[in-house]
């Protein structure tokens, strides 16, 4: 009898101490205020740091209860968040999905627990859109296109063959897939171009270098690197300088995201191009949740307004980037 009392009690604080290492506040909504489940993918990029502190930052200052989650990267992790969101009766969820597919399941439970959610950032390959009642975010495939534009803007003309290799985001994830489609999209009108190799580096900086390493070790002629965020972007930038190599001028490279860091890169002439994705989603999101939770009607995908910069306007936008 003894044992199973104890048993007992070592369960019940190991779900208390699950609960409480998801949330960075766990006052509850007994002070009527709105009270917002957060599951962050994580803090793989200057982007994604920059976009949890504008979440954050936002919450406070709208009065809503936020209680964080950080699934490192891992879809699982993700789904035990939302989870215990669920049992914590939130009012509202709201999630940057790790990878498009695989949550349908814990989205109906939400959905039968009657908590809306909202995706932001990254969307979700779902045919049931009745698991979510708005996106916001960017769109990725847009983006995948303007840095296809780019490109065919600067070889405009010339008919000499033109090797990329591309670093692609996380696989599986709406960034990578629809990056990687809008820019081949672009580009497949012209055999000049061609995608010599193309290999994931999860969108941080470490990998970035290492997959750049692998490519330059295997291409013998790179002319072009496009890569899917600016931290694998810098991270391939040193791997660049490393073979000897001037990144900008020796191998062309073109980016996303916007990142003050990629700002400098770029003013110092190692960037050509990058393309904006906004991570100063904050507000907004907070607007969204406080009208899904009174039932208010809301746009199916709401998104942010962005833009493209190249060398000669690096110098006048750095000063100005926020992230």
């Amino acid at each position: 009898m003894t044992k199973r009392v104890v048993s007992t009690l070592a369960a019940g604080l190991l779900a208390a101490s699950f609960l409480t290492a998801c949330s960075t506040d766990s006052t509850g909504g007994g002070d009527g205020r709105l009270v917002m489940g957060f599951a962050q993918v994580g803090a793989e990029s200057g982007w994604r740091t920059a976009n949890t502190k504008s979440v954050q930052d936002a919450a406070k200052s709208a009065g809503v209860t936020l209680k964080f989650s950080d699934a490192q990267q891992k879809q699982e992790n993700q789904i035990k968040a939302i989870r215990s969101f669920i049992q914590q009766r939130v009012d509202v969820i709201a999630f940057s999905p790790v990878v498009e597919s695989g949550w349908d399941t814990v989205l109906k439970e939400a959905k039968n627990a009657k908590i809306p959610v909202v995706l932001t950032d990254r969307a979700i390959d779902s045919k049931d859109t009745s698991l979510y009642r708005t996106f916001l975010g960017s769109d990725f495939v847009e983006e995948g296109k303007k840095a296809g534009e780019w490109l065919v803007g600067e070889y405009k003309g010339k008919n000499e063959p033109v090797n990329i290799v591309e670093l692609q985001g996380t696989t599986g994830s709406a960034p990578a897939n629809d990056r990687r489609s809008g820019f081949a999209d672009v580009i497949k009108g012209d055999p000049k171009f061609k995608v010599v190799a193309s290999q994931t580096g999860d969108f941080t900086r470490a990998k970035g270098k290492e997959v750049m390493q692998a490519f330059l070790k295997s291409q013998p002629d790179i002319d072009v690197l496009y890569a899917h965020n600016d931290d694998m972007a810098l991270g391939a930038i040193q791997a660049i300088e490393e073979a000897g190599k001037k990144p900008g001028t020796d191998i062309k490279v073109i980016s996303v995201d916007g990142i003050k860091d990629a700002f400098q890169a770029m003013a110092d002439g190692k960037i050509n191009v990058l393309v904006e994705c906004n991570p100063l989603l904050g507000d907004q999101l907070m607007e969204l949740a406080k009208k899904v939770a009174k039932g208010e009607t809301v746009p199916t995908r709401v998104k942010v307004t962005e833009g493209v910069f190249t060398q000669d306007q690096a110098a006048a936008a750095l000063p100005s980037r926020s992230y």
